[in-house]
């Protein structure tokens, strides 16, 4: 498995992971705009495969923020998000970042697993916070 730059020829690759992964999936537009935008975009390619991607960024001067993470379900659990997470934070660490914060839903218990796993600790509840109105966890981890 290879961690690569995301390519506009992945895109559609990445839409069905996105549509597959998440009750709201962000449409094709708005990921193209972040990508344009300057975001951290990661794919992980098995056999030419685009199997899990990652969207990141800089939000303030020393923290980033983990925007979308991924994987295709045929490839959980076999260490895919993990490189991707290990990969941005080696990019958060050039840029001096020290502490990566992302969202995440509530009942995704496997979501807030991993991030435990990953050394992410949970912050607070955000109320409301995604269209549907459920409520989100905020985590976070600091870099060394």
């Amino acid at each position: 498995m290879i961690i690569r730059e995301f390519r506009r020829q992945d895109i559609k690759r990445v839409l069905e992971i996105e549509k597959a992964s998440f009750e709201d999936p962000y449409p094709p537009n708005i990921l193209i705009d972040i990508y344009n935008l300057g975001a951290g975009f990661l794919v992980a390619q098995q056999d030419n495969i685009i199997v899990g991607y990652i969207i990141f960024w800089i939000r303030f001067e020393d923290e980033g923020h983990i925007i979308s993470i991924a994987v295709d379900e045929k490839y959980r659990r076999k260490g895919v998000g993990s490189r991707l997470v290990e990969t941005a934070m080696k990019i958060f660490k050039k840029y001096n970042i020290n502490k990566i914060k992302l969202e995440v839903r509530v009942k995704n218990s496997g979501a807030r697993k991993f991030y435990r796993d990953m050394g992410f600790s949970e912050k607070e509840v955000l109320k409301n916070y995604y269209e549907d109105f459920e409520d989100a966890v905020l985590v976070d981890k600091r870099l060394k």
